[in-house]
This record gives structure tokens, sequence and C-alpha cells, in this order.
């Protein structure tokens, strides 16, 4: 097993395939580059694990089409002395098996990529304005992926960055959307934490975000992409009248060490 620490060599091997490594470029951006770790069997080619450290739980994201799935699942192997008590991991089905022996699922949830292949064909005319959030926002958002959404993986970084919008109602934050990862200089971007408070639901309150935070991206970003869980329909079927299209399926797994 190989360590890497050249951000061109890693950002020219995921360019290869930029739906499939949207978090992977996103990642190499400065923001959350020091927080990276990347590993691989091959210094030139073939898959790339990557750990991430930045947030409240460790990340781990390896990636592969079907073909590279094998050589996959013996870096995962390799790295399992490597990798922390409980974590989580994004991965291809079955992958999580080459790890079996010395951790055990805590959750498991199968997730759609969804890319954004035109930004311009985006709604502009919506009945409500998404505004563009700052720390200033920090406990009203907090409080809503809370009441939402508290699952939800959250780097206030992102915050601070400018990678959030919202809606408010009554002075309360009710809607936002964010980024997991955004990188200008690699010109990815990865929506995330598109939430709604139950209250607010069924009014277009998240479709509003959505499309105000995508044409807030469009100028520094070429591959826009998001993940929604695959038995959530309505989310679905918003990104998908938005134009947003499925490239991958892949689970998002709490592992523990047994």
């Amino acid at each position: 097993m190989i360590s890497l620490h050249d951000r061109a060599a890693l950002a020219e091997r995921f360019r290869t395939d930029p739906a499939l490594h949207l978090f992977e470029l996103g990642d190499l951006d400065d923001t959350l580059w020091p927080n990276t770790a990347w590993y691989t069997a091959d210094p030139d080619h073939g898959p790339v694990a990557l750990l991430y450290s930045g947030g409240d739980t460790p990340v781990l994201l390896a990636f592969a089409r079907p073909a590279g799935q094998p050589a996959l699942e013996e870096l995962l192997g390799a790295l399992r002395p490597f990798l922390p008590r409980r974590f989580t991991a994004g991965l291809p089905e079955g992958a999580e098996l080459a790890l079996a022996p010395d951790y055990t699922a805590e959750r498991r949830t199968p997730l759609l990529r969804m890319i954004l292949p035109d930004a311009e064909r985006l709604p502009t005319d919506l009945p409500y304005t998404a505004e563009p959030l700052d720390l200033s926002d920090l406990d009203g958002l907090r409080t809503l992926l809370a009441e939402a959404y508290p699952e939800s993986w959250f780097d206030r970084r992102l915050l601070a960055g400018g990678g959030y919008v919202g809606i408010r109602e009554a002075g309360r934050l009710v809607a936002t959307a964010g980024v997991h990862v955004h990188s200008p200089d690699h010109r990815v971007a990865v929506l995330g934490n598109v939430v709604t408070h139950p209250d607010a639901r069924g009014r277009g309150l998240a479709r509003a975000c959505v499309t105000a935070l995508c044409h807030r991206l469009a100028p520094t970003t070429d591959h826009l992409g998001l993940h929604v869980r695959t038995d959530n329909a309505p989310a679905i079927r918003l990104y998908e009248q938005l134009g947003f299209r499925t490239v991958l399926t892949y689970n998002e797994l709490v592992l523990r060490a047994r």
C-alpha cells in the first residue's frame, strides 16, 4: 500500500472519470486538503482510497467502476489495520466485505449519485428567494439540521466559505441547501444538506434553495452533483425535474470495529 501526496497527480488521475470522483476532486481544495490522507496499491493507476478526518466522524471514500472493484477490494483489505474504530464510508455495493473481518455495519444507506449536465437550463423565476448564508447563521442552521435532518454531515468551514443558501420565514431558517465539497480550482461541487423543516414542506422551498445554489456555483463548476437516498422518491423526482441524471449507485455505511 502506498500513501499519495501529490495533488496534481491525484487530480490528473481523478479527472479521467470526474462523475465517479467528485468528492475526491473537491477534497483536493485548499480548505479540505489538510484533513485528507490518500492510499493506493499502484502509484500510477488503479483505485485510490481517501480518508477524510475534518468532520465529527472520519469518512472513507473509495470508488471504482465494476471492472476495477476487485482491485478496490484488495486495497480496502490492506487498509484495515490503519482505519479508525468507527467511521462513515462511501463504497460500491459489496466492497465493504473486504473490511468485514474487522468491521461491522451499524447503518447502510443506498444512495444515487446524480449529475447536473447543464445548469443554464435551471429555472430563474421562482416564488421564493434563497439568500446566501454565512457564519452568523450557524446557530439557525444547526437548529434546522437537528430538527429536520439529524443524521446530516456538516462542516462549518463550508458555511464560512459561502457554500450555503437558505430561506427564512418570520426570522427562522426553514430551508437550506449547501455543499459537501466545492473546489473552484478543480471546478467540481457536491451539493448536500438539502433540508426543509417539516412544518414548511411541500411548498417548493427545497427547489428554490437547490436552484439558487446551483446558479451560484455554475460560474466556477463544470461537474456539479449530489447524492440522494434511493428510497427518497420526492427528492429524486425534484432533482430529475431540475435536470439531474443518475450516474451511479453506492452505499453510505457507518462501520465500527468488531
